[in-house]
């Protein structure tokens, strides 16, 4: 039986093209079976520096090293056939200067083979996302709220509710997008704002707490799933409550063991008779 063709993976220009076309669908991944599960539904899948909260149990993504997002990069990578993947740059990895950005993205491009790196920043990041793109590195920007400033930002609160707020952000988005980024997440931001802001732009926007005007939306992969029902942000929505689902296995799981009905004769493995 032949083995059927490897299916073409979205690239970055790829995910620019959809822009004004249909809806560009992403979520974020961090392991091979979950992105395994993702890839045929997803444009792009991103790698992103959540995964110190989500599965490291940070407070915030300042802690996330190169070598924890080479690592699920990489994990990712062997998951996906069919999405553009994007790996986050981490907090500390490219703000000292654009030389020390190219350095890391190329990197993460080298050891992982992804598509293209994500970093935060407006105006003040413009030069480094022109020096990277020019240098052969996709970049996907990211406006609004950004997780990587919290300790400067006041926390996570949503942008835009004044005009000073609005005119950073427009002047932000106006920046990356003539740096040569190929798409940029607007998170956490006033939806008049984030929807006027799309209209204006080359690049792709993915919404996240943004706008359903975005070109496509974004969510946390466990977000979506329900497997967190201690905090909700108003942005979320659940597609699944798998912490329930989970929680009623392992109950039933303990309750077996105890009663000692697992496992099996099913699940044992008996020596075999010589013939």
């Amino acid at each position: 039986m032949s083995t059927p063709p490897r299916q073409k993976r979205f690239t970055p220009a790829d995910i620019t093209a959809l822009k004004g076309n249909r809806a560009i669908v992403s979520l974020t991944a961090y392991t091979t079976p979950i992105a395994r599960l993702l890839d045929g539904h997803c444009d792009l899948l991103l790698v992103g520096d959540s995964l110190g909260m989500v599965l490291y149990g940070l407070e915030t993504t300042v802690g996330v090293t190169m070598e924890m997002m080479i690592a699920h990069g990489q994990a990712v990578m062997r998951g996906a056939n069919r999405a553009c993947v994007i790996i986050d740059l981490p907090f500390g990895s490219y703000q000292e200067s654009k030389e020390q950005a190219f350095r890391n993205a190329a990197r993460l491009m080298k050891e992982t083979g992804c598509d293209g790196v994500k970093l935060e920043g407006g105006a003040e990041m413009a030069e480094t996302v022109a020096f990277l793109v020019a240098r052969g590195v996709p970049v996907f920007g990211h406006i609004g709220l950004m997780p990587q400033q919290v300790n400067t930002s006041g926390g996570y609160r949503s942008k835009g509710h004044s005009d000073q707020e609005q005119d950073k952000i427009r002047a932000d988005a106006k920046a990356i997008d003539e740096a040569g980024a190929f798409a940029m997440v607007i998170e956490g931001t006033v939806e008049p704002l984030a929807r006027e802001i799309t209209g204006t732009l080359r690049a792709a926007t993915i919404g996240i707490g943004a706008s359903p005007a975005c070109d496509g939306q974004i969510l946390v992969s466990d977000d979506m799933l329900g497997l967190f029902n201690d905090f909700k942000p108003r942005f979320v929505k659940h597609f699944a409550d798998l912490a329930q689902v989970i929680s009623t296995a392992a109950e039933n799981y303990a309750s077996e063991v105890q009663a000692r009905s697992f496992p099996g004769p099913e699940h044992t493995f008996q020596i075999r008779t010589k013939k």
